[in-house]
């Protein structure tokens, strides 16, 4: 092997090891994961804001008494916490398939660098 190609080969070394060091830890699933955490309190909190909906506007066959007069501050309460964590689980969530887009392509670089290494044989 000639200089050039000795240091060629070097350089493609260390382009293997930092793309295998930025790839070892995947960042997208801890979005996932954040994602999926923030589902669920949002499915919760829609449940909570369905509940006070339905104390105050429901109907039941039996006589109930009209709802009070005024603004139902609980409710709007529990429907702006609903809607904002939608909000966050949407953000994490597109934040995850962007980053799980970027690991794949830099996946597929390792991929080639090992085998232009000759790496697996």
């Amino acid at each position: 092997m000639d200089l050039k190609e000795q240091e060629r080969r070097t350089a493609l070394r260390a382009e293997h090891d930092r793309i295998a060091e930025e790839i070892g830890t995947r960042l997208s699933v801890d979005h996932v994961q954040n994602g999926g955490v923030l589902a669920f309190f949002s499915l919760i909190s829609a449940g909570l804001t369905a509940k006070l909906a339905w104390d105050r506007w429901g109907w039941l066959p039996v006589d109930k008494p009209p709802p009070p007069p005024g603004v139902p501050a609980w409710f709007l309460a529990a429907a702006l916490v609903a809607l904002a964590l939608v909000v966050f689980t949407v953000r994490e969530l597109l934040r995850a398939k962007v980053l799980r887009a970027v690991e794949a392509e830099k996946f597929q670089r390792l991929l080639a660098l090992r085998k232009e290494l000759e790496l697996d044989t």
